[in-house]
């Protein structure tokens, strides 16, 4: 069986590679995008299970990617896990209102990744 894709969008090398790292350990592969502009092209093009991306981003807004992934016909169906630190509550709610699914603090988006992946791909 195919290991489903995530798409990993961060700047900070250290958190996300852990997360990239525990994403395998969980049996997905894992596509690292260092660029959000080529977030959106990638995830029409590859076909992921989701999108788990680092809100706190230096050179691009990254809730305008989210949002063009919620208008794009090929990528609105995804499940978008957004994280940063637990001070940045503007940028919570900008990646909210833009379409992500959920939220999640830096600090725990490791420890509880299951739990968050289990809701983030829950089907109604």
């Amino acid at each position: 069986m195919t290991q489903p894709l995530a798409l990993v969008f961060y700047e900070k090398l250290l958190p996300g590679t852990q997360l990239s790292n525990r994403l395998q350990d969980l049996g997905y592969r894992v596509t690292p995008v260092g660029d959000v502009d080529s977030l959106l092209k990638q995830a029409a093009e590859s076909h992921p299970m989701l999108v788990i991306a680092d809100l706190l981003a230096k050179k691009s807004q990254v809730a305008l990617t989210i949002k063009a992934l919620r208008e794009n016909p090929a990528t609105r169906h995804l499940p978008i896990i957004g994280y940063c630190g637990d001070k940045e509550d503007r940028l919570k709610k900008e990646a909210l209102s833009a379409g992500a699914n959920f939220v999640v603090d830096e600090s725990v988006l490791l420890n509880h990744l299951p739990q968050f992946l289990e809701q983030a791909l829950h089907i109604d």
